[in-house]
């Protein structure tokens, strides 16, 4: 394919004629494609930075944990305080088939960790190995729980990431070391580096997890447990579930059915839905504010494509009577309107991904880093509406250019 130089000389120099007004109708597309990188990769940080606050849970899950009645009922005063146990667990389990995972979890708030010199304040749970089907960890280090500690009620505990930071500064593998927790000596099996800030039952960074049975033999927890976790199966939600999970609680523990105080509920599917449709919406505004300005930015290279033609007319009109065709005169144009605006909105995509970037290096050291950046096809996407706003907006110039006839021009001049 063979470059016609001549060609491209002539746009590059048509297009640079007149500096300031070229700068100012070009300024109007990078603005427009550098608004929309920015808010769409602005909003895409965000929503991983949210998403971070969750990080391990998992997304179809539910909590339930109990609180003072506020009815009286049979007989029984308002303000009663009652406790699942582990036979609510298991008759759950039986009676709710929608249910995917059922685990109950114990904690003790404010307990004090030593190891050495170095000391911790951190939150003490007992889980199921079945736990990390809710609250998925990431071992760095080691193993998680699993059944024979269960089982045999081992003193071997799993600590978070925060934890580990504190009680060995020097970074060396604490597995297979005896951590002192209140008194009672646990040996480290695994370090959980789950940066999630979500607390359920303690945070994951500043908790320490023992087997169930341990804990609940170590610290007189008996048949009582703090929340049960669970998760739904496909094709059912976590809303539905719930109630029917309440409706059974209450009925077990004499609790009237209307009382919405006595069971505590939390919903994780409806946190993550809610975020997500969220972050839909902020999507579809930033694609409109962004089209809409890159739409402003094209009107305005097409006017001043328009304001050139009518400059040109004696030229266009000389070559026509030189024996240039209509279609010569209208790729000519055609081809200054696409190289103004695709070469300014390549530019501001490039300085929104820059600012994109600088966005992320900002975030790389909190606890929760986003990721500000645009996708592969959405940057194709803008690309594509840029070769297509250039086109649109050379359209109207480039007939008014053919419609030029040569004693017209020499009559204009």
């Amino acid at each position: 394919m063979r470059i016609d130089l001549d060609k491209w000389e002539e746009i590059f120099i048509t297009i640079t004629r007149n500096k300031t007004r070229s700068f100012l109708t070009a300024f109007g597309v990078f603005w427009g494609i550098f608004m929309l990188v920015v808010l769409m990769g602005g909003s895409q940080g965000v929503k991983n930075m949210l998403s971070a606050t969750f990080d391990g849970f998992a997304t179809n899950s539910g909590f339930m944990a109990t609180n003072n009645t506020s009815k009286p009922y049979k007989g029984l005063k308002k303000g009663r305080y009652w406790s699942i146990t582990n036979a609510d667990v298991d008759l759950i389990r039986k009676r709710v088939p929608e249910i995917d995972v059922i685990t109950p979890n114990i904690a003790k708030w404010g307990m004090n960790a030593v190891y050495k010199e170095n000391k911790i304040s951190c939150t003490l749970k007992g889980a199921y190995p079945i736990y990390d089907k809710i609250e998925t960890p990431k071992i760095s280090k080691g193993r998680t729980l699993n059944e024979v500690d269960l089982k045999e009620q081992r003193k071997v505990c799993v600590i978070g990431s925060r934890i580990y930071e504190t009680l060995f500064p020097h970074a060396e593998n604490p597995c297979g070391k005896f951590i002192e927790i209140n008194g009672i000596y646990y040996k480290i099996v695994g370090v959980n580096s789950n940066s999630g800030n979500m607390s359920i039952n303690g945070n994951a960074k500043t908790s320490i997890t023992i087997p169930f049975t341990t804990m609940q033999n170590n610290y007189n927890f008996g048949k009582n447990v703090d929340m049960i976790s669970y998760t739904a199966k496909e094709g059912y939600v976590i809303s539905d579930i719930q109630e029917k999970v309440a409706a059974i609680l209450k009925k077990e523990h004499i609790i009237h059915p209307e009382d919405k105080q006595a069971v505590v509920k939390v919903n994780a599917e409806a946190m993550f839905g809610m975020i997500d449709g969220l972050f839909k919406g902020i999507n579809i505004l930033s694609w409109m504010i962004g089209l809409g300005t890159l739409l402003a930015g094209a009107i305005g290279v097409s006017n001043i494509m328009m304001v050139t033609v009518k400059e040109r007319t004696t030229e266009i009109g000389i070559r026509r009577a030189i024996g240039a065709k209509p279609n010569d005169i209208m790729k000519q144009i055609l081809s200054e309107s696409m190289v103004l605006t695709i070469a300014s909105g390549m530019g501001g995509i490039c300085f929104g991904v820059l600012i994109l970037q600088m966005m992320t290096m900002g975030t790389a050291q909190s606890d929760t880093p986003g990721q500000f950046q645009i996708s592969f096809w959405t940057a194709m996407i803008a690309c594509i509406i840029l070769i297509l706003l250039g086109m649109l907006a050379g359209l109207a110039p480039a007939y008014r250019a053919m419609a030029i006839k040569p004693i017209e021009a020499i009559r204009d001049e």
